[in-house]
This record gives structure tokens, sequence and C-alpha cells, in this order.
């Protein structure tokens, strides 16, 4: 077997073994804490921040800080789990506060944080390991999470899913189901 068609099959069966708990990944802070320091490689030697670009990182990473605080302490309130890597233990649907804006706020916040660190950083190219973490989240984790929770919670998710987009957008300003 080739080994593009090898690495090809192995992609195919990742995420639904990843939901079903038989392959152990990261978790997602643990990623953006690697996308962060990927960040400061490549930046390497970059001159210190202006205090115009401190200070819109500041902000960005305070609304991002805010926003994955905020839904992660909804999840502790309603009794439901935190756990990315076994989805169907979800016992409730969050669908209030920061998760009628996105139906994945802690990752969204946790990207914010990496976009403020690349604005701090002052460089195009520490945004090389946002987009890598985005799309490593979005494929991997958020791709097992959805089918778990279709099946948990079935029609309710699934209109969830369609009043309140994935990550942010047009539907993000609107309010939530």
């Amino acid at each position: 077997m080739k080994l593009a068609e090898g690495a090809a099959a192995c992609l195919d069966v990742l995420p639904t073994q990843w939901h079903l708990g038989r392959v152990m990944r990261p978790p997602p802070p643990l990623l953006a804490v690697a996308a962060g320091l990927t960040q400061s490689v490549l930046t390497k030697g970059a001159r210190p921040p202006s205090a115009s670009r401190a200070a819109g990182a500041a902000a960005i990473a305070t609304a991002s800080g805010t926003l994955a605080a905020a839904a992660a302490g909804a999840f502790r309130r309603q009794g439901t789990t935190l756990e990315p890597f076994d989805p169907a233990l979800a016992s409730v649907l969050v669908t209030s506060g920061a998760n009628s804006v996105s139906r994945n706020p802690m990752y969204v916040g946790l990207a914010g944080l990496l976009v403020a660190n690349a604005i701090r950083l002052g460089s195009w190219k520490a945004l090389l390991p946002v987009a890598a973490f985005t799309l490593v989240i979005d494929r991997f984790q958020i791709a097992a999470e959805e089918p778990a929770l279709l099946a948990n919670f079935g029609a309710d998710y699934e209109a969830y899913r369609v009043a309140v987009p994935r990550w942010l957008g047009r539907r993000s300003l609107k309010p939530g189901p």
C-alpha cells in the first residue's frame, strides 16, 4: 500500500474512533498551548509590540477568555461533562449564554487567544498555527462530537445546529434557539 493511501485510510477512520474513545488525542487546550509555542518559534526575534498592538491583543484575549470561561461555567452549572474525548457522556445540551453565539465557544475562545497572541507578536507567520489549530479542532474534535450529540439529543441538537453556527458567523448575531 502506498503511503498516501495509508494516510488517507487513517484519516477516514480517526474521527469515528476518536469519539468512541479508542484513539486518544491531546486535549484541545494542550493543542492551543502547542500552537502558541509554535507561534513564538516562528516569530523569534520579532520586535516588541507597540502600545496599540498590545492593547488590541489584550482586548481580543480578554473577550476570547471570557467567552471560553462563560461556556465552561455554563457546562459546570448544568452538570454536564467538559470531557472532549467522550462527547456521548454529555447529559445536557447547553444552548444558552456563550453557546447561543457559537456551538463551540470554548474552541472559539482558544482560537481567539491564539489570534490575540499573533497580533501581539505582530507577524503574519503567527497566524499559521492558528489556522492549523482551527483545522485540527474542526476536522477531528468537532467532527467526533457532533454525531455523538445528535445521537444523545436528536431533534433538539439538530434544531440547535441549524440555529447556531459551529464557529462564528452571521447567525451568531441572532438570538439562539
